[in-house]
């Protein structure tokens, strides 16, 4: 039996990989991004887009798997259509020095957290919020406020999204 590769967690999301991956290359990376927009692509579809035969995606896909770059295939869904049309950032200011854990462990509690990130600079965790409607919303951070390593609470309610972008981002201009 083969020795398992590390188990290493980022963002919370324990993915198998090694301690330092390979970096990408430029063409898994063009992968990458044709699944982002098109996780239902067939690798005929993404082998044109990319200048590959389909067999040479399905390989460089699963290496991918295995290498945990892809955790795996999703669809994006339209909050509004599910009946969720508030949006809003939600910061927590914690009582001295709460760990991650702690938080993550109460904030997922939330079918209405999104998301949840500690930060730096004087907030300690930035949530994404969906609610219902405002009064929907008032509740989930009355009931955040109430968390016993909570301190104080500070909202932001989006007004419209301009720019929503997949998880691998085009290459930056240089």
């Amino acid at each position: 039996m083969s020795p398992r590769a590390p188990v290493r967690h980022h963002g919370g999301v324990p993915s198998a990989t090694l301690p330092h991956p390979d970096p990408l290359d430029p063409l898994d990376t063009a992968i990458l991004r044709q699944l982002a927009v098109d996780a239902r692509a067939s690798y005929a579809d993404v082998g044109a887009a990319v200048s590959l035969s389909a067999p040479a995606v399905k390989r460089r896909v699963d290496r991918l798997r295995a290498r945990g770059v892809i955790r795996g295939f999703t669809v994006r869904l339209d909050p509004a259509a599910l009946g969720w049309e508030t949006e809003a950032f939600v910061e927590l200011y914690c009582h001295g020095s709460t760990s991650p854990s702690t938080m993550r462990t109460a904030v997922e509690t939330y079918p209405e957290v999104v998301a949840a990130s500690t930060v730096t600079g004087d907030v300690d965790l930035v949530l994404q919020v969906r609610a219902r409607d405002m009064r929907h919303l008032e509740r989930v951070v009355e009931r955040l406020a109430a968390e016993p390593f909570v301190a104080r609470t500070r909202s932001t309610v989006v007004l419209s999204a301009l720019l929503r972008r997949p998880d691998v981002p085009a290459a930056p201009a240089d």
